[in-house]
């Protein structure tokens, strides 16, 4: 009996404590980004040996920042943002991304009969200038070949963006479909028409787990390790979409169940591009990345962008074929 307890305390003193780790979302705790609460309210984490305290971004171009002066060890943002962020002095890298594909869409109503993006020349457009979606702008209207001169665009804030399309200030909006659909459809009671960027040449590698390179180089088990707990978060929201809302309720309990859901369900649309067609969620590609840098290049402003292959890195996303998304 005594031989067995002095194993057991062994044992026990031989257990390694719980990795600390900070990360910050992109934005409040809402439907696109409820994989990592879910990730936490499931003990994902835990059983993975993680500690996490998860904090709400600010959008991210603010994440970016936090991340590169290391308050924080893991963010979620966009890879244009990123890609500019390295551009300007900030080191760091992508190690997963979720959405692969741009979620930008100018949203129109359904009641409007704009159908093609042709049909937007002669109307207004409501853009938050400044925002990622405001400068890849004319890269959409490149490739679906719009004329610039017959399209007004207007600065609108974020948050009065679907009201001005509801209320008919504005013909249209520019944005991530995913933060302002549901909002239309379940606040505004309108049915919403999407016109995707993607589907006009703009394809740019959008919101992915971020670190800075002196973390990345220090603790690579653990980035490991919080990757694979973070994407398995998003899948099982993705496979339980009514618990994954009611969790988001429970992190952020001014939300709505309905318009989570709906955000969560929009999201899925960009998780996967041609060039990541069944591959483990994470998983980026160079063609992908190379898109966004001559995105940047051209309509960003930078003069001389990184070079894609030290923006990102595939080194530590789950290989196995349980992380491979549906396709559809």
């Amino acid at each position: 009996m005594i031989a067995t307890i002095c194993m057991l305390a062994a044992g026990a003193q031989a257990a390694d404590p719980p990795r600390q780790a900070k990360m910050i979302t992109d934005w409040a705790f809402q439907g696109p980004n409820n994989g990592f609460i879910v990730a936490q309210e499931k003990g994902f984490y835990t059983q993975a040996g993680i500690d996490l305290t998860i904090e709400q971004g600010k959008g991210s171009g603010s994440t970016a920042q936090l991340i590169a002066s290391k308050v924080a060890n893991f963010g979620f943002a966009d890879g244009y943002v990123l890609a500019n962020g390295v551009s300007k002095g900030m080191d760091l890298k992508m190690v997963a991304s979720v959405f692969r594909r741009t979620p930008t869409a100018v949203i129109t109503l359904a009641s409007s009969g704009i159908t093609a993006p042709k049909m937007l020349e002669g109307k207004t457009i409501g853009i938050p200038t400044g925002s990622a979606q405001f400068q890849q702008w004319p890269a959409f209207m490149r490739g679906c070949s719009l004329d610039g001169s017959k399209i007004k665009i207007v600065n609108v804030d974020p948050a009065g963006a679907a009201p001005a399309v509801i209320n008919g200030q504005v013909d249209a909006i520019a944005g991530f479909a995913q933060g302002w659909v549901p909002s239309i459809e379940i606040r505004g009671s309108k049915q919403a028409s999407m016109l995707w960027y993607a589907d006009c040449g703009v394809n740019t590698v959008s919101n992915g787990i971020i670190v800075h390179n002196d973390f990345l180089k220090a603790q690579p088990a653990l980035v490991r390790d919080f990757v694979a707990a973070s994407l398995k978060g998003f899948l099982y929201a993705r496979q339980n979409p009514e618990e994954a809302a009611l969790i988001v309720k429970k992190y952020q309990p001014t939300s709505d169940v309905a318009i989570s859901r709906r955000e969560s369900e929009l999201s899925w649309h960009s998780w996967n591009t041609p060039n990541t067609a069944n591959k483990p969620l994470g998983w980026m590609s160079d063609a992908d990345w190379a898109s966004t840098v001559e995105v940047l290049k051209l309509y960003g402003g930078v003069a001389n962008p990184p070079d894609p292959m030290t923006l990102y890195t595939n080194d530590f996303v789950p290989t196995s074929a349980d992380f491979v998304p549906p396709q559809r």
